[in-house]
């Protein structure tokens, strides 16, 4: 199935053309040439997407649902031209785009399942108490509300996934929230055709054209607009430090502030206890060089840092390392921007006093090979640049004195995606002394295994404390990412002629208040007139809420 992009964006149901212009750089193949966005256009889909909203926001789960799911079939649809397109463009190999399309319907078919269920919603019901003494109770429901119009920020290294019909845009259509997607230059081929299937979807299920639009392209301003627009209600991005933080400060400077949901940059390291490293470091070295160079070391969970007490067993690893990546032959990098930031940050690496190059690296054009650095301990305590991303195929083993010394070693560490713990039994002691301070370091620690896998799933979470993300109570991946794009709101005394389908099934809390009243020592059925006075002030006094 072949597939040449029109090159337009997509407006609320409208395929529409801008005399500025653009053409892609493909990895492969012929390029083409796309309407690139304007500031007009930003408004157009903003105001689209406000309108959208006051239908769409209120719709039932079951056609949201439904939308979600045609999203996936009309993707499946497609599934040929979007895997020659998006070949073309990233230079990723066909299995590759497979893997991510398969990910990528199989995620919007989990919160189809998710927003049928109804449990995001968080429902809560506390009966009127109207004899209750000093005071009467109201009755009081809680359900979690969509926000509005949000906007989202296709990232380079993901077409499909982190893209136009990505985990962002999922979880803000599931919420009740029409999107607007700022398509990234890298892949806009792919992120047309995948707005094709959206736009088919939305067509299918009778859902308004406003829910979803995509511009292509554009100078820095068009961004600048979509994230300062007054109908934009969040942002979602995946990308750089750099990039993420300067749209941060956007949404913070705003006269309404809005939460920006960035996730930016992560060095994920692995600590590698001894008794490990002495049983199996050869083992290690070699599942650490394939999770490195996996996608040309382009994913955001690349483990780009090793910690180990130096010694035997850590010569015996890195040697190993450079054994298992030697053969790895010259890989495509994304764009050229991205080669171009390997190499310098590769070359920045190599010149850093105090570290040791195992393994040269080449990087022509866009192809590279895998590179390998050495360090101690006490350098990188005392040189923080060494703890910067560089995205790519690029490792940096930290030989650390001791014990001690791997626990300053984490506790040094800025926010991340993942650390990951290599242990055997024996090193258990250090093991839970590291624990503490991973998982506040850490949206995801892993025990034996290598952080590039991300399973979209109930119970995962795809964040971290500054700089891997900007929200660190939050995920960009699996059905708790929902949360970004709803707020609770509570409706006191309503009306029951008022009351839509998800206020009406909300039930009681008896297990809630429960857990409440034991957390704070209170017997657990006191009359009403001890809870609306003396247990009251028991929990005020114990600082609770």
């Amino acid at each position: 199935m072949s597939f040449t992009p029109h090159g337009k964006h997509l407006i609320a149901g409208e395929w529409l053309d801008t005399d500025l212009k653009f053409r892609s750089e493909p990895a492969h193949g012929a390029a083409h040439e796309f309407s690139a966005g304007t500031v007009d256009l930003v408004n157009r889909a903003c105001e689209a997407a406000e309108e959208a909203f006051w239908s769409y926001g209120y719709s039932s789960r079951a056609h949201r649902a439904a939308l979600l799911d045609a999203i996936a079939e009309e993707i499946e649809a497609r599934a040929e031209a979007i895997t020659l397109i998006g070949t073309q463009e990233t230079g990723l190999p066909e299995a590759r785009l497979d893997g991510e399309r398969g990910r990528t319907t199989g995620q919007l078919r989990l919160f189809a399942a998710h927003v049928r269920d109804g449990n995001y919603l968080d429902r809560r019901h506390d009966a009127a108490l109207p004899h209750r003494e000093p005071l009467e109770r109201p009755e009081l429901r809680l359900i979690q509300c969509p926000i509005g119009p949000v906007a989202v920020f296709g990232a380079s290294n993901f077409p499909l996934a982190f893209s136009t019909a990505g985990g962002d845009t999922a979880a803000a259509l599931a919420a009740g929230c029409p999107v607007v997607v700022k398509g990234h230059s890298a892949h806009p081929g792919t992120s047309e055709i995948v707005a094709e299937a959206i736009h088919a979807a939305l067509q299918k299920t009778g859902t308004p054209g406003g829910v979803f639009s995509l511009i292509q392209g554009g100078r820095r301003d068009v961004g600048t607009a979509l994230v300062q627009h007054p109908f934009i209600k969040a942002v979602g991005f995946t990308g750089s430090l750099v990039g993420g933080r300067a749209l941060f400060d956007l949404c913070a400077q705003r006269p309404e502030p809005i939460p920006f949901f960035g996730e930016l940059g992560s060095v994920n390291p692995m600590f590698l206890l001894p008794n490990a490293v002495v049983a199996r470091s050869a083992e290690i070295a070699r599942g650490w060089a394939g999770s490195l160079t996996m996608g040309a070391g382009q994913f955001c969970t690349n483990p780009g840092i090793a910690v180990l007490v130096s010694g035997d067993g850590a010569d015996v690893f890195a040697a190993e390392a450079v054994r298992a990546l030697e053969p790895t032959g010259k890989q495509m990098m994304l764009t050229d921007g991205i080669a171009a930031a390997f190499r310098q940050g590769r070359d920045r690496m190599a010149a850093t006093a105090g570290v040791e190059h195992l393994l040269a690296t080449t990087c022509d054009g866009r192809a590279a090979t895998p590179s390998l650095f050495r360090t101690s301990g006490a350098e990188w305590l005392a040189n923080h640049a060494l703890g910067e991303e560089v995205f790519g195929p690029l490792g940096l083993i930290v030989g650390v004195a001791d014990e001690v010394e791997m626990l300053a070693v984490a506790r040094s560490l800025q926010g991340q995606l993942t650390c990951t713990l290599h242990l055997d039994a024996a090193d258990t002691d250090l093991g839970r002394r590291l624990m503490p301070i991973l998982e506040r370091k850490a949206g995801r620690v892993l025990a034996n295994g290598f952080p590039t896998g991300v399973e979209v799933a109930d119970s995962m979470v795809h964040g971290g404390p500054y700089p891997a993300s900007t929200n660190f109570g939050a995920t960009s991946v699996g059905t708790l990412s929902i949360r970004r794009f709803l707020r609770p709101v509570c409706f006191q005394n309503l009306p029951k002629e008022l009351h839509g389908g998800d206020i009406v099934d909300c039930v009681g809390t008896p297990a809630l208040r429960r857990r409440r009243q034991k957390a704070h020592g209170l017997p657990p059925n006191p009359p009403p007139s001890l809870m609306s006075v003396e247990a009251t002030s028991q929990i005020e006094r114990r600082g609770g809420n």
